[in-house]
């Protein structure tokens, strides 16, 4: 789920003091001699050659972690497929179940953090569904290697550094510690040089565990939105509807206007309430183009967005939070026929497929490749268009007819 956004601008500072010759491996650079080359990186980073020896002895590369970098589900899913899957009912549920769960610690975070426990719950349901899910992927093979090989090479290799630090340091206690393929780990997904700066030790034992401490997670999850500009009791944004004739050019994250720009220009919340006085620009977002729900953003969702730097994933944890919260969902509807498909839904779709005998192996809600290779089958054999494999209510209900 989390990409390596999270850190980007630390990153690329902490790359641009590493040797120019590290930048990119040459052409027919073996992965040792990359290795050897990053030794000399590490060490003026603080990295002795005793733990350097130590944690990447035996390393070897991973190429399959090379073509994600350019499938991030971010920028290569629809949003109505991206928010069905995130910001489904069990999650909602199970963020609430979370949010009794740890209400205590969650109020200590709040007075300390100055955030509010739906935010910081919904962060930690998207980023791991509470912790389940944190990537099954050795940090440092996939670290090592895109270090090597690829593209943004420079940006791995501080990401590697950082965490062969965090191992020296005894923050990470786990050499075969696994995240997701760009290096992202724990139980909110930090990357490792922003585990580095802004981890924090919530529960006092000495440790800054984001694996192991739901305490230490949510608190570092915390501190991480205070440092990017959250502001304490106001809303990240709302749901709008917006005037007959609106010149959707003025749409976009960066176009920010006063608030009494955009009511003086007829912008409305779409459940009837005020908008209220707020001293902060926002602006107007249209993540499906001018058909679809429009939102006014704040300073707040630029908090999100700056955990990972993508419209659909800033809006996943917007709109969980607001239903944590206890508020409904979307009022607006995508601009398509055929809807996404929440997680109990893509399981359904999945068991229909197995009953018709497709070897798709457990119905998991996940949809790969063999899952799609299916659908694709049986979107064939029903007449449906385009029959491109994608998992959506039009397949479901055509499945579920029979």
């Amino acid at each position: 789920m989390k990409t390596f956004s999270i850190a980007r601008r630390a990153s690329l500072a902490l790359a641009l003091l590493l040797p120019a010759a590290l930048a990119q491996a040459a052409p027919g650079d073996d992965f040792g001699s990359c290795l050897n080359r990053l030794q000399g990186a590490a060490q003026a980073k603080g990295v002795s050659s005793a733990s350097f020896a130590q944690f990447t002895k035996g390393l070897q590369p991973d190429m399959s972690v090379l073509p994600l970098l350019d499938a991030q589900p971010e920028f290569t899913t629809p949003i109505w497929d991206y928010l069905a899957g995130l910001v489904d009912e069990q999650r909602v549920a199970d963020g609430k179940a979370r949010m009794t769960e740890h209400a205590d610690l969650l109020r200590k975070i709040a007075a300390r953090y100055q955030v509010d426990p739906a935010t910081v719950v919904a962060v930690w349901g998207v980023e791991s569904d509470y912790g389940r899910i944190t990537g099954k992927r050795p940090l440092l093979v996939s670290l090592s290697t895109l270090s090597c090989y690829g593209r943004r090479q420079s940006f791995f290799q501080g990401e590697f550094i950082a965490t062969l630090k965090l191992l020296q340091q005894g923050d990470i206690r786990d050499s075969g510690i696994t995240g997701s393929w760009a290096g992202a780990f724990g139980q909110t997904q930090f990357m490792p040089s922003t585990y580095a700066r802004i981890a924090e030790d919530f529960d006092g034992d000495g440790h800054r565990d984001l694996v192991g401490s739901t305490a230490d997670a949510l608190a570092s999850t915390a501190n991480y939105l205070r440092k990017a500009g959250w502001r304490e009791g106001q809303p990240w944004g709302y749901e709008v509807k917006l005037p007959a004739g609106f010149d959707a050019s003025l749409a976009g994250r960066t176009k920010r206007r006063a608030l009494s720009d955009w009511t003086s220009r007829g912008v409305k919340r779409i459940d009837g309430k005020a908008i209220p006085s707020i001293d902060s620009k926002a602006a107007i977002l249209l993540p499906a183009g001018a058909n679809g729900p429009a939102f006014l953003v704040l300073r707040n969702y630029d908090a999100i967005y700056s955990y990972n730097a993508a419209e659909s994933y800033a809006l996943a944890i917007a709109l969980l939070s607001d239903r944590l919260r206890g508020e409904p969902g979307l009022r607006t509807s995508w601009p398509t026929d055929d809807p996404g498909l929440s997680r109990a839904q893509r399981k359904e779709l999945q068991e229909l497929l197995i009953q018709r005998g497709y070897d798709i192996g457990q119905a998991d809600g996940m949809i790969g490749d063999v899952t799609r290779k299916a659908i694709q089958q049986e979107q064939n054999k029903r007449g449906l268009t385009p029959a491109d494999g994608r998992a959506g209510q039009k397949i479901l209900k055509a499945l579920q007819g029979g």
